[in-house]
């Protein structure tokens, strides 16, 4: 059974013998440590980050994604997306995270080719893949861009392990999806929708905190028809719940209840009425 070195030094070998590299950095610990990773194999030099700007992504993210580029030494583009223009992203049926990751690869590939770059990588790690639902990830694929973690077999907690060990400041970063995954299948995306999340979000967690409540996953769930579903952390459920006041801090919406499970991530696919049809 291969250990976290023999698996970070299979990832150092798909990487060592590129040209260069352009890593979609989305901000996170997966595309991080690739992004780490490419800049060990490569050097700083021979490695572009690119992170994807648009409604789609919280603006609270885009600082921290520039700092910790910077803090590799890389060249990082921020160049604009536009999925809200592709009509199968804006419909939101289960195949949205498909016209997402078409919009991010179009668009990244003649960056790339204009930086005299071949390679295209993203973070997709292999819990990813395993994990049977992800339209997306194919649809990355399909246009060419490879994910060095799948491809050595790196899950989520070997990615983590690396971040803690190359001392990355996102090794214990929760998990931060686009704000589309917020919206339920069905319910059509729009820039106005989006921003209703992201802002609802930020109301929330600033209330918890406020209420010495310290949260690190939260989800602002729209199920349509003016309805939230708020997920925070399990253990913090019960605390919430106690506190109904404090979902005042959802704004936008008429109606917000608690999702008494806490937190999941991905957990608008149980709502799917034929998940597999995506699969």
């Amino acid at each position: 059974m291969s250990t976290l070195d023999d698996r970070l030094d299979a990832l150092a070998g798909q990487l060592a013998p590129l040209p260069g590299v352009l890593v979609a950095f989305s901000g996170g610990v997966d595309s991080g440590v690739v992004l780490a990773a490419a800049v060990r194999a490569l050097g700083a030099e021979r490695v572009v980050a690119a992170t994807a700007v648009s409604p789609s992504l919280p603006a609270s993210e885009r600082g921290p994604a520039v700092e910790f580029a910077a803090s590799l030494g890389v060249r990082h583009e921020l160049p604009r997306t536009d999925e809200l223009s592709r009509e199968g992203y804006r419909a939101n049926a289960g195949d949205r995270c498909a016209f997402c990751k078409t919009e991010l690869v179009d668009v990244l590939t003649p960056l790339a080719a204009r930086l005299g770059i071949a390679d295209v990588v993203t973070g997709t790690n292999a819990d990813d893949v395993a994990a049977g639902f992800r339209p997306g990830i194919r649809a990355a694929a399909d246009r060419g861009a490879w994910a060095p973690l799948a491809r050595v077999g790196m899950t989520k907690d070997d990615v983590r392990a690396a971040a803690r060990l190359w001392d990355l400041p996102l090794a214990d970063k929760p998990a931060a999806a686009c704000l589309a995954s917020r919206i339920a299948y069905g319910v059509p995306v729009s820039a106005e929708g989006l921003a209703r999340v992201e802002a609802a979000e930020a109301g929330l967690r600033a209330a918890l905190a406020g209420a010495g409540l310290v949260v690190r996953d939260l989800r602002v769930r729209d199920l349509g028809r003016d309805t939230a579903r708020v997920e925070v952390d399990a253990a913090l459920v019960t605390d919430l719940v106690a506190r109904p006041e404090l979902l005042d801090a959802v704004a936008g919406f008429e109606t917000v209840e608690v999702d008494p499970r806490g937190f999941r991530s991905g957990s608008m696919n149980e709502l799917l009425p034929d998940p597999v049809r995506y699969r």
